[in-house]
């Protein structure tokens, strides 16, 4: 199947006009009349995932994250996005990066239902018109009230996470949740707009959490790339199911950072 084709196949659902506008989500590299055999998908392009999409012969490879977010004057090996670009292209392997098109319109139900939130809401509204509309994150009533400590494990245990932070008194009881993945500090007000008692997220600074918490937001921060691998088995099961010709492969998980 012909790269565009694909393509054309992934935008059905997440189209590129319901990206935030500051963003560069589509094909970054690459030729659309590439035939592509193999899809390898990952969070982001680094130099272990494109060496692992080079390894496995990948024709096409998909991230969340662009690896090119603005414009660039010259493509050189002595920039290591510049390098990225030169193996992508000398390996003909063609690139996609699909991103807050897809927060918006998949990985925002997506990590709700990894909370099991029910009576979901999104928490910020990007797009609307008539009676449809799409946004940023969700909220809605945990499976059970829990203290802020009992919320944390449950979001370690569905994330299958190392760690998260917590910010507020452990004790505190929350029945209400909001998730933004990634990087919410922007969407604190909306948080509290929606009356949430505990703030699932990613890249918390440390004024946002604490001044979160003096307003009444329990915080947890999952971590940028603890809330959004899940980006890439979601992904992979659905082009299997839409492009059943199609081989795909997910770079391993790999948390970027440990605790010690």
């Amino acid at each position: 199947m012909k790269c565009k084709e694909i393509l054309k196949k992934i935008e059905e659902n997440y189209p590129l006009e319901r990206a935030e506008s500051w963003d560069n989500p589509g094909l970054l590299v690459g030729n659309q009349e590439q035939e592509v055999k193999k899809i390898f998908l990952a969070l982001d392009v680094t130099d272990e995932t494109l060496e692992a999409a080079v390894q496995t012969e990948a024709d096409l490879m998909i991230t969340h994250h662009p690896l090119i977010f603005s414009g660039m004057k010259k493509i050189t090996t002595e920039d290591f996005i510049g390098r990225r670009v030169i193996k992508l292209i000398e390996n003909q392997i063609s690139y996609y990066a699909m991103h807050t098109n897809f927060d918006i319109m998949g990985m925002a139900e997506l990590s709700a239902d990894y909370l099991q939130l029910s009576e979901r809401k999104i928490l910020e509204t990007t797009y609307e018109e008539g009676t449809e509309k799409e946004g940023l994150g969700r909220y809605g009533q945990l499976p059970e009230t829990m203290t802020l400590e009992e919320c944390a494990g449950f979001v370690k245990q569905q994330f299958q996470l190392p760690f998260v932070k917590v910010y507020g008194n452990p004790k505190t009881r929350v029945s209400r949740a909001a998730i933004c993945t990634g990087s919410g500090k922007s969407l604190i007000k909306a948080v509290l707009k929606s009356q949430a008692e505990v703030y699932i997220t990613g890249d918390m600074d440390y004024h946002s959490a604490i001044d979160a918490v003096a307003q009444g937001i329990c915080v947890i921060d999952a971590g940028h790339y603890g809330t959004e691998y899940i980006f890439m088995e979601y992904m992979k099961e659905e082009l299997q199911r839409r492009i059943p010709e199609a081989e795909v492969e997910t770079m391993p998980v790999v948390h970027p950072c440990k605790v010690v």
